[in-house]
């Protein structure tokens, strides 16, 4: 469960000068307590030139999907996730599903919540 899973987002050509924010929405299919729906874990704001296209990288670690469970403790658990690629909560790009493993995990106070992402172009 510790490992960095990547995704990268489909890029697309635009005719014209635009900017579009590409989220990485998170889903726990399976969790022990109810949790929200969907969670917004990481997004990158890009910028293509005209003609031009970029690609958007994010840095998944299962300390993401960590939750509070009923006993009051941060855990990461097994499970299934599933990773979406949007351009907004209605209008997703791509899914991906991850099966963490392993026992429960307690999170220490070290853990690692930020979701790093890059956009560079495409060559």
């Amino acid at each position: 469960m510790g490992s960095d899973t990547a995704c990268r987002s489909p890029s697309a050509t635009r005719a014209r000068a635009g900017a579009e924010v590409v989220q990485l929405p998170l889903h726990d299919l399976v969790a022990s307590v109810t949790r929200p729906d969907v969670r917004l874990i990481g997004c990158q704001h890009v910028e293509p030139a005209p003609g031009a296209a970029r690609r958007v990288t994010f840095r998944f670690r299962p300390d993401l999907s960590a939750f509070t469970d009923r006993s009051g403790r941060r855990v990461v658990e097994p499970g299934a996730l599933e990773l979406r690629l949007a351009a907004s909560s209605a209008d997703v790009r791509h899914t991906a599903r991850l099966p963490p493993t392993g026992p429960v995990r307690v999170l220490d106070p070290d853990r690692r919540l930020r979701c790093e992402a890059e956009a560079a172009p495409v060559s």
